[in-house]
């Protein structure tokens, strides 16, 4: 009996966590349920395995909690479905081999002293674009000494607030822009990225997580993913790019309304979860370091990396860009209601 009260106990938690995210608050101690969705959608499995093989059903009480956990599972199933391999893809596979943008992304962590583990990776991939967050002046230091020459093509914002940020490319950038959209403490980059004569439409963010000791809501973080969503948006005839450690999971709320009011696609989906964060465990890891791509784009090569000191686990990504082919990804505009969403965030 007192087995079965422990796991009522953890039948209501279950439901309680799961539908915490569904609450439009935007308190840490609430958003930050939104990241062990893949972790509480096994333990819901595990409860609700044990409960039904382990105890007799006497009472309503234990239909009912078995139909809870059900109902759970089926919520929690739908939201993570996208991001496994048995969904369809949202970014379509490369059809070519040749004129491939290589990117290597990664949260480098500021106190981490491993500079040669990074230096390294970047040297075994040669990608063509670099984007380095959390970095302070020794980590510029540290890469132009190694990378200078071949990467002639720079936005360098190192700050001591572990929100700095290094962008490299070895194709021109022009308008380059360093933004502080929300708090001047932040920046964010954005430039245009001429490849092949093509200009891409590049943004790199980092907004604060919604955690006590960075910010007690998930206001900012938000207002900042729905600008550049909007200035995705304006620019839409521009293929585009948006990049970096978001501090928010693929299937939040907030990035869901991200992608539909910015129109881009997601390159986990279809493929794999490609968890970044934290690197330090097995268990408790789920992906903020994201890539988003306009349906110009297609994917060649995603691959999560070995840990290199941080962490976060660097992101080795290839596209291709097939312009011939986007309509095969085209996403639908935002609806009124979607823009209406965003603009409440922003304000």
């Amino acid at each position: 009996m007192i087995l079965k009260t422990i796991f009522r106990v953890l039948v209501i938690i279950a439901v309680l966590l799961t539908v915490f995210p569904f609450f439009a608050a935007d308190a840490w101690y609430i958003r930050m349920f939104d990241y062990p969705h893949v972790q509480l959608t096994f333990l819901t499995l595990f409860i609700g395995l044990f409960y039904f093989f382990k105890f007799e059903y006497k009472n309503w009480k234990d239909y009912l909690f078995l139909s809870a956990l059900t109902i759970c599972l089926v919520v929690q199933a739908i939201k993570i479905y996208p991001y496994t391999p048995f969904a369809p893809l949202e970014v379509n596979a490369s059809t070519q081999e040749d004129d491939s943008l290589k990117m290597y992304i990664a949260n480098v962590l500021q106190k981490n002293k491993e500079y040669e583990k990074v230096i390294e990776q970047i040297k075994d991939l040669e990608p063509d674009l670099i984007l380095l967050t959390e970095t302070d002046k020794n980590w510029v230091n540290k890469i132009n000494t190694e990378f200078s020459k071949n990467y002639k093509y720079k936005v360098e914002v190192p700050l001591p607030n572990t929100y700095g940020m290094l962008l490299y490319t070895k194709y021109p950038l022009e308008n380059q822009q360093v933004n502080y959209l929300i708090e001047d403490s932040i920046p964010s980059i954005n430039a245009q990225l001429n490849f092949h004569d093509q200009l891409i439409d590049l943004h790199s963010i980092h907004p604060k997580p919604p955690m006590p000791q960075h910010a007690k809501t998930s206001d900012n973080r938000d207002a900042e993913m729905m600008l550049v969503a909007k200035k995705v948006l304006k620019k839409e005839k521009l293929p585009a790019l948006v990049m970096g450690d978001f501090n928010d999971v693929a299937w939040s709320t907030t990035t869901t309304l991200f992608q539909e009011v910015s129109k881009l696609l997601d390159v986990r989906k279809g493929r794999g979860f490609f968890n970044t964060y934290d690197a330090n465990s097995y268990v408790m890891r789920w992906p903020l370091d994201h890539v988003f791509v306009s349906e110009e784009f297609r994917v060649q090569q995603i691959e999560l990396l070995e840990n290199n000191g941080s962490d976060h686990l660097p992101i080795f990504l290839e596209l291709t860009y097939e312009p011939e082919h986007k309509e095969s990804q085209q996403q639908e505009n935002p609806s009124s209601e979607e823009m209406e969403d965003a603009n409440q965030q922003m304000d």
